[in-house]
C-alpha cells in the first residue's frame, strides 16, 4: 500500500514533468517561440530540481521522511497551479522553475523512501512498482492532458495536475505513516562535513557518473521526440496522444517485469540487454523517414519500453551505492546530479536542433540519437564499477 500512495505521488510529478515534452508543437506554435525557448521551458524545470536538490542533500537525512514530503509536495502543487495561470513565455517559464523545484526533490524522497522500506533482494521489484507511475503518466495522464489542451486551452492540464496532486498531498497527509528508522544511528554530523564526504566517497562519484550517462542516453532524445514526430515523421498533433497511450500501456506490464528480472537474474545483466536494444531503437527512431500511424507507433512503443525500462536496474543499482545512514543525502544528490544533466542535455538538443520552416522538418535531430547512442554504450561501463553497498 505504501508503494501505491508513493506511486500516486510520482504519477503527479511525473505528468507534470512530462506534459511539456508531447505539447510541443502547440506551445511553439502558440507562444511564437523556437525550439530553444521550448528547450529552456523543459530544461529550466530541471535545472531548478536539481539545484534545489543540491541544497536539499544538506539537510534531507536530518527530518522524518514525511513530514518533509509533505512541505515539498505542497510546494509543487502551488507551483503547478502557477503554471495554469501564466499567461506569457516569461511567466511560465518561472512557473516551471518554482514546480520544478519543489517536484524534484518530491521525486527523490520518494525514491528514499523505497530504498529505506525495500529490503535489498527486491529493491529492483519496488522500484519498479514506483515507476510504473511513469506508465500510467503516460497511458492515461498524458493523453488526457493533450486531449484537454488541443480541445480547450494549452493551460488547462496544469489545472488538471494541480488538482490531481491536491487530492494525493491529502492522501500521503493520511496515508504515508511516519518515517524515522534512518534518524537510528544517533545525531546526523555536521551536515557541509558529511556532504563534502559523501561527495569525496569514490563508490558515489561512480555512481553518480552513472546515472549522468544514463540520464544523457535518455533525455538528449526525448524533449524533441514529439516535435520531430509532427514535423519529419508526418503524424498530426491529434495523434501525439496515441504515441504516449501505446507507451504508457506497453510499459505498465514491462516495468514490473523488468524489475522482476533484475533482482532474478542480476541487476547489470538485465541493464546491459535492455540498454542495447534501447540504443539500436532510437538510432532508428531519429533517423526515421515519414511514416503512417502505425510503424511510428510500434516505433515509439519498443522507445517507451526499452528506453524507460533501463531506469528500473539503474535505479536499483544506484540506491545501493551507500549504507541507510546517508540514502536520503545521496538520493537526494542523485536526482540533482540527473537533473542537472537533463537540464544540460535539454538545453544542448535546443541548440543542435532547429526549425527553419513553420511548416519544414526539425534539422539536426539525428545528432541527438548518436549522442544518446554513446552515453548508453558508456553507461555499461559505469555500471559495473558501482560497488553494493547495502
Amino acid at each position: 500500500m505504501l508503494l501505491l500512495l508513493l506511486a500516486a505521488v510520482q504519477f503527479a510529478h511525473i505528468m507534470d514533468f512530462m506534459i511539456m515534452m508531447p505539447m510541443g508543437p502547440q506551445l511553439m506554435r502558440e507562444l511564437v517561440i523556437g525550439p530553444a525557448e521550448f528547450a529552456s521551458l523543459v530544461s529550466g524545470y530541471t535545472w531548478s530540481a536539481g539545484l534545489v536538490g543540491l541544497v536539499a542533500t544538506a539537510f534531507v537525512d536530518r527530518f522524518d521522511r514525511r513530514p518533509l514530503l509533505l512541505v515539498m509536495f505542497g510546494g509543487f502543487v502551488a507551483g503547478t497551479l502557477a503554471c495554469a495561470l501564466s499567461r506569457s513565455f516569461e511567466a511560465l517559464l518561472f512557473s516551471r522553475i518554482i514546480s520544478g523545484g519543489f517536484g524534484g526533490v518530491s521525486g527523490a524522497l520518494v525514491m528514499t523512501i523505497v530504498a529505506d522500506v525495500v529490503p535489498p533482494a527486491r529493491r529492483a521489484a519496488g522500484i519498479g512498482i514506483v515507476m510504473t507511475a511513469f506508465s500510467v503518466a503516460s497511458a492515461l495522464g498524458v493523453p488526457a492532458g493533450l486531449f484537454l489542451a488541443q480541445r480547450y486551452e494549452w493551460e488547462t492540464p496544469f489545472f488538471l495536475i494541480a488538482a490531481v496532486g491536491a487530492v494525493m498531498w491529502v492522501i500521503v497527509l493520511r496515508g504515508v505513516p511516519s518515517l524515522r528508522g534512518h534518524l537510528a544511528a544517533g545525531p546526523p554530523v555536521n551536515r557541509w562535513h558529511a556532504m563534502l564526504a559523501l561527495a569525496s566517497n569514490r563508490n558515489v562519484q561512480w555512481a553518480l557518473l552513472f546515472m549522468s550517462a544514463m540520464v544523457g542516453a535518455h533525455f538528449t532524445v526525448i524533449p524533441f521526440m514529439s516535435p520531430y514526430l509532427v514535423a519529419n515523421v508526418g503524424l498530426e498533433e491529434k495523434q501525439l496522444f496515441l504515441v504516449y497511450l501505446t507507451g504508457g500501456i506497453l510499459t505498465i506490464f514491462s516495468g514490473p517485469m523488468v524489475g522482476r528480472w533484475a533482482d532474478r537474474l542480476g541487476r547489470r545483466k538485465v541493464y546491459t540487454v535492455v540498454t542495447l536494444v534501447a540504443s539500436a531503437v532510437l538510432l532508428v527512431l531519429t533517423h526515421a523517414p515519414r511514416l503512417t500511424l502505425g510503424p511510428a507507433l510500434v516505433l515509439a512503443g519498443f522507445f517507451f519500453v526499452f528506453a524507460s525500462g533501463r531506469f528500473v536496474p539503474g535505479q536499483a543499482i544506484t540506491s545501493l551505492a551507500v549504507a541507510a545512514p546517508q540514502r536520503g543525502a545521496f538520493m537526494s544528490l542523485s536526482a540533482c546530479v540527473r537533473d542537472l544533466v537533463s537540464g544540460v542535455v535539454t538545453s544542448l538538443g535546443g541548440l543542435i536542433v532547429s526549425h527553419p520552416s513553420p511548416t519544414g522538418p526539425l534539422q539536426g535531430y539525428h545528432w541527438l540519437g548518436w549522442i544518446a547512442a554513446s552515453c548508453g554504450l558508456v553507461s555499461l561501463w559505469l555500471a559495473r564499477r558501482v560497488k553494493e553497498v547495502a
